[in-house]
């Protein structure tokens, strides 16, 4: 996998000790690229702290089920994404304005007990995705038929000769991530065990929701 100018191709090419930044609703997945916001004073010394080293951030989801630790901070999903940050803008405000690239998929091992004020986790990666899945079988037509059905229900648009060009891998992850699905959704794609599975799951998840929308009930997006 390469993100940015550095290519992760076995396990220990990553980091085993990572900053975590929990976001409800935010799926990134390997080779995709998440624009984020970032603003609170523990992520911006986050991001610093990334960018003395290697640049990698592990976003995850807070726990599905609420559930907090004693400290009022939110449990996390076990199962996150590691991204490389490929780019970075300062602005006036004191915020920064950062891309990420993602790398592979983690499981969180333990979450360590640390004095910076982020989070920190002990994490093992999902090897499989430092692989080019680029032709990975996946039943194309029926995903652009689904969600181009999804887009017309909603009266969106996407720049279909882009999406033409995509390979497999690629169009998978980028509607995954691009889709305005609640957290449930986005983890179990996210935790899809591979390519053609995470691409069953999101025709699946849209046909849904345009047969609620359909059915007058809303979609029950976010």
């Amino acid at each position: 996998m390469q993100a940015g100018n550095v290519s992760y191709r076995v396990s220990d090419d990553v980091p085993s000790i990572v900053p975590v930044f929990p976001l409800p609703e935010a799926l990134l997945l390997p080779g995709g690229r998440m624009p984020l916001n970032i603003f609170e004073p523990r992520y911006i010394q986050m991001i610093d702290t990334a960018m003395r080293g290697d640049r990698v951030v592990g976003m995850v989801q807070p726990a599905l089920d609420g559930s907090k630790r004693h400290d009022d901070e939110p449990e996390l999903s076990q199962v996150g994404c590691l991204g490389r940050i490929i780019s970075l803008q300062e602005t006036g405000d004191g915020r920064y304005l950062i891309s990420l690239q993602g790398i592979c998929r983690y499981r969180i091992v333990e979450e360590l007990s640390v004095k910076t004020p982020f989070r920190q986790c002990r994490i093992a990666p999902f090897a499989a995705d430092l692989h080019d899945q680029g032709g990975g079988e996946v039943d194309r037509p029926a995903l652009l038929k689904a969600f181009r059905a999804y887009l017309q229900a909603n009266d969106l648009d996407a720049d279909w000769e882009s999406v033409s060009r995509a390979d497999n891998a690629m169009l998978v992850n980028a509607l995954s991530m691009m889709a305005p699905y609640g957290a449930a959704e986005k983890q179990a794609l996210l935790e899809a065990p591979d390519l053609r599975t995470r691409a069953e799951t999101l025709i699946a998840i849209t046909e849904m929701a345009i047969a609620r929308d359909n059915d007058g009930f809303g979609t029950g997006l976010q």
